[in-house]
């Protein structure tokens, strides 16, 4: 089936007509017939989220559900998430489900791998004695992404730099990315210093982190919905004070980060799934500019998946809004139309 859109493409802003011919786009008029979807409005490259974790129900955070794993995915597309990105996964997506036309585009690092020196951990982390050798194995394993855990307890010290250093080695040498959790200002220190290809939440980042990123290309993920939500239910002692003050340097690294020409990118980490667009705006509250804002959600993070954007015989993921939301940012939490895989999802 064939399908016409026209409106306003973002992000270069011209008014473009543009069809879908199975699972691509093109801007050359097909010689078969064509039902138009979308008349007028702003095209956008289908959003992305590329920090997640579906899977596992409030319940059970700690075991991998198939059945909730569909319905989260099914939760991000039907916000108008064409892509997403899981730094880390409880378990293997299910047979068919990445192929199914009515999935989302996936990208996965596998298990949380966590070095087994360190101090504390969570349940649903994979410790390792060999985390090179892990990482490396994960990487080949998942979409080209590995997941380490730089750190865990922000009071205690976080995985060695040369140790962090060797395991970048070896995952870019095998031509994989490491994504890493880090939230103490040591434990973001050392995996900048390594340089990582994403730094996820970044909580207590020193300054220095900033230039140190850019030097290295990587990318970072603040997950300022999932902090922003903490942040409310932490307790008024040291340790959450502690809590607190971490959480007001992440909003603040966010536009050193881009005033520095690191790119930020936008992940939820938490639920409701199909929540990225409030991400967005906690992305603009910290004073990322709002087109800097949308593209982290949309043409910037696909870049930085290898996705492309609304191109000559790109896949046909399409969110369609009303009005713009570069100057409407709040417009993402509405889409008229919805294309994923080159069919009609909304």
């Amino acid at each position: 089936m064939a399908y016409h859109l026209r409106g306003t493409v973002l992000p270069d802003g011209a008014v473009r007509d543009l069809w879908t011919l199975g699972d691509r786009i093109t801007f050359a008029c097909p010689s078969v017939p064509a039902e138009t979807v979308a008349d007028g409005g702003f095209l956008l490259p289908g959003l992305v989220d590329v920090h997640t974790h579906p899977g596992s129900s409030v319940a059970d955070e700690a075991r991998f559900d198939p059945e909730v794993f569909a319905e989260q995915i099914a939760a991000h597309r039907d916000a108008g998430v064409t892509a997403l990105r899981f730094p880390g996964l409880l378990g293997e997506i299910p047979d068919g489900l990445r192929e199914d036309p009515r999935s989302p585009r996936m990208i996965t690092a596998g298990r949380w791998l966590a070095w087994a020196g360190l101090s504390r951990g969570a349940a649903f982390h994979t410790v390792t004695e060999d985390l090179v050798a892990a990482a490396v194995a994960e990487a080949k394993a998942h979409d080209g992404w590995c997941k380490l855990i730089g750190d865990w307890d922000f009071e205690a010290p976080p995985v060695p730099y040369e140790l962090l250093r060797a395991v970048v080695e070896g995952v870019h040498a095998a031509g994989g990315r490491v994504a890493a959790h880090c939230q103490s200002a040591a434990g973001v220190l050392g995996a900048a210093r390594a340089g990582v290809d994403s730094i996820e939440h970044g909580m207590g980042m020193p300054e220095e982190c900033v230039d140190l990123m850019a030097g290295h290309g990587s990318a970072y993920v603040p997950t300022l919905t999932a902090f922003a939500h903490s942040a409310t239910q932490i307790k008024d002692n040291a340790r959450g004070r502690l809590w607190q003050e971490g959480h007001r340097t992440m909003i603040r690294r966010v536009r050193e980060a881009y005033d520095a020409g690191v790119t930020v990118l936008a992940g939820t980490d938490s639920a409701p799934y199909g929540n990225v667009a409030t991400e967005v705006g906690h992305l603009i509250e910290a004073g990322l500019p709002a087109e800097a804002a949308v593209g982290a959600a949309s043409w910037t993070a696909r870049a930085f998946l290898g996705l492309p954007s609304l191109t000559e015989n790109a896949p046909a993921d399409i969110t369609v809004y009303a009005t713009d939301p570069r100057t409407n940012p709040e417009t993402l939490h509405h889409p008229t139309r919805i294309m994923l895989r080159g069919r009609i999802v909304r």
